[in-house]
């Protein structure tokens, strides 16, 4: 929880060791033979990781980004987004955010940890923060901003066999990605990503 209760100042001047700079390094080839490396300080933002139970049954929730948006419209993603001046850390701008875009009280979060930081190639250093959501809210989707939520099982994210890797040309160079297919939906970048770096902590703790 350091990081996810450090402030945005601070945060933004200090590169995380996860990312995409980090994650697919061996699969990337890159024109210039080097390594993206975002500029700082990076843009800071921060996700909750809505873990549902139901009688014995977990699931993550997850939502589905309006065409509307000018970044990563119509993408799959976890509540959040930008740090704003008045949050005092990235603990803070989570349940903000998930207040915002469906209406989930942080009185119906119960908030058990973080993980790292992870950096995205375009220039998010993004703070995951993990915690436990009563079912019982009304949702309602912040108009303009989400069109869809929707659960996940999370023994389907733990299953190795469904964390599929892509890859793509972006700006001249192959990019590989993590991707989950679900149902109806692509969750891949960032996301998919997180939610990768989340099943393998939990499966070697297990």
């Amino acid at each position: 929880m350091r990081r996810a209760l450090a402030s945005e100042k601070n945060r933004a001047w200090i590169r995380p060791k996860n990312g995409d700079h980090t994650l697919y390094s061996e699969g990337l080839v890159f024109n210039n033979k080097q390594k993206f490396q975002n500029k700082l300080p990076l843009r800071t933002s921060a996700v909750l990781i809505p873990i549902v139970k139901r009688n014995d049954n977990y699931s993550i929730l997850l939502t589905k980004r309006s065409f509307k948006l000018k970044d990563h419209s119509g993408q799959i993603c976890f509540p959040g987004g930008g740090c704003e001046v008045e949050d005092l850390n990235s603990m803070t701008t989570a349940l903000r955010e998930a207040r915002e875009e469906i209406n989930l009280p942080s009185t119906h979060v119960e908030v058990v940890g973080a993980m790292e930081d992870y950096e995205t190639a375009t220039g998010f250093i993004v703070s995951p923060v993990v915690g436990f959501v009563n079912p019982n809210f009304s949702a309602i989707l912040a108009k303009g901003e989400v069109t869809e939520i929707f659960e996940v099982s999370l023994d389907f994210i733990l299953d190795e066999r469904n964390h599929l890797i892509e890859s793509m040309v972006w700006k001249g160079v192959t990019r590989h990605f993590y991707s989950f297919s679900h149902n109806k939906h692509k969750i891949w970048g960032a996301t998919a990503a997180i939610l990768v770096c989340f099943a393998k902590m939990i499966n070697e703790y297990e």
